[in-house]
């Protein structure tokens, strides 16, 4: 946007300066070299009226009557050639050669009087008015790019700060009001993306009060039911029973921590902000949480932020999420497990995060349901995948199986403009710290 509002306005600036400066560079030549033909035309016709009166008072005619005409208070000194009615010659100043202005002029008694100037003075003369032209002509074209760097900036800010609101809108999240820019066009785009906001924000609201509720409102019969399953247990002489009860607690067990998952996710979304999060701080926070388990298991954990760019997320959901893609790498995966991120190549807009390690990776029937509800390669409720992958697309990115084995889990977010502080167009949070539990899938 700003590159391309300065090519506008530098281009209307050099087509205004070549359709003004040109014809008055040349119109500015020619008044100069005209002007001076007229003074010159004027000086020859002062030295005619003057060789007529000698001629008429019967004065004779000598090269010292043409002094006074050759400078004087003239610019250019001129050569002068007199022939008198008898065929007499009277010379006065410079001799000329080559490219020469003149003029003649012929008095009543047959005089001819004859006055050159040299035409590359008069031309120098002229290339100095067009230098002069040229310069104006430059200095215009630099205003004008100062202009437009100046304009661009001023129409190209408030439209960042426009996407910014806009992504942060795309993520559910509300966004404070933006200041007016004084553009009537943003300002008006800006306050209809206000009152989608709103609008969105409450249904947003209403649907996570209701996942909420409908958690709660779950566990208190499935902890009574819990119970009663438990004193059958606990009572029952049959092994049949027995046998069947136990399952129905597996089973039960396993819906009551989908129904804690879902109430921590409504809790997390309720609450959570898409900021400019510094990938590093979150890597420590990581690195500080997972490091302990990956020794005891004999393995490494590697984090390494090479992209160095602040991306737009929310804190608690992108912890979350590089929590879980590392404690599957833990559970299931070998060697040394690696979480490297990289710019996006291209459009520069985004940051990629991938998280490899070097066990056997995923097999080829579980690879297109990986992030699948429900589905998992092992022991647990397949949640955690989907979840995570829930979390990234509402902060605007995505997450995919990149490769398959070797695994690489590849997390996508969006990054802010380098040439923009992070902290003033989205002020960072405070990072959370999610708590070493085992998650289930």
């Amino acid at each position: 946007m700003r590159r391309r509002a300065i090519q506008m306005i530098v281009v209307a600036v050099t087509v205004a300066v070549l359709i003004l400066g040109v014809p008055m560079a040349v119109f500015g030549g020619l008044f100069v070299w005209e002007a001076e033909k007229a003074t010159l035309d004027l000086r020859a016709s002062n030295l005619g009226r003057t060789v007529e009166r000698r001629i008429s008072l019967g004065e004779e005619l000598d090269d010292a009557m043409l002094e006074p005409f050759v400078g004087g208070n003239v610019q250019h000194e001129a050569a002068i050639l007199v022939r008198g009615p008898q065929g007499g010659e009277f010379r006065a100043g410079p001799a000329m050669e080559g490219h020469v202005l003149q003029s003649l002029q012929i008095t009543p008694s047959g005089a001819t009087v004859r006055m050159y100037v040299d035409a590359s003075d008069v031309q120098w003369q002229v290339a100095r008015v067009v230098v002069l032209i040229v310069a104006g002509a430059l200095a215009a074209e630099a205003v004008g790019v100062v202009v437009a760097r100046r304009q661009a900036r001023r129409l190209s800010a408030p439209l960042i700060y426009l996407a910014a609101s806009a992504e942060q809108l795309g993520s559910g999240q509300v966004r404070p009001r933006m200041k007016p820019s004084g553009v009537e066009e943003i300002d008006l785009v800006a306050a209809e993306l206000a009152r989608s906001s709103d609008r969105m924000a409450g249904r947003l609201a209403a649907e996570r009060q209701f996942a909420a509720d409908a958690s709660h409102q779950l566990r208190t019969p499935l902890t009574a039911l819990s119970m009663r399953l438990e004193e059958i247990l606990a009572v029952s002489d049959q092994e049949e029973v027995r046998e069947e009860a136990r399952v129905s607690l597996e089973q039960l067990e396993r819906l009551t921590g989908v129904v804690e998952d879902l109430l921590k996710t409504s809790r997390s979304s309720a609450g959570g902000t898409t900021e400019a999060v510094h990938l590093d701080e979150l890597f420590a926070q990581q690195q500080l949480e997972w490091a302990p388990s990956f020794e005891q298991a004999g393995r490494r954990l590697v984090l390494d932020d090479a992209a160095g760019a602040a991306v737009l997320a929310s804190p608690g959901s992108l912890a979350q999420v590089l929590a879980t893609l590392i404690e599957n790498s833990l559970k299931y995966g070998a060697g040394t497990t690696t979480v490297r991120t990289r710019a996006a190549t291209g459009t520069g807009k985004g940051v990629f995060i991938d998280v490899a390690d070097e066990g056997p990776g995923v097999s080829d029937d579980l690879a297109p349901d990986i992030f699948t509800k429900h589905v998992s390669g092992g022991s647990g409720t397949g949640l955690g995948l989907a979840l995570a992958k829930d979390l990234v697309a509402a902060d605007g990115g995505r997450l995919e199986l990149r490769q398959r084995r070797p695994p690489i889990f590849t997390v996508f977010l969006n990054s802010l403009p380098a040439a923009l502080d992070p902290d003033v167009v989205l002020p960072q949070g405070a990072l959370v710290t999610v708590g070493r539990r085992r998650r289930r899938r």
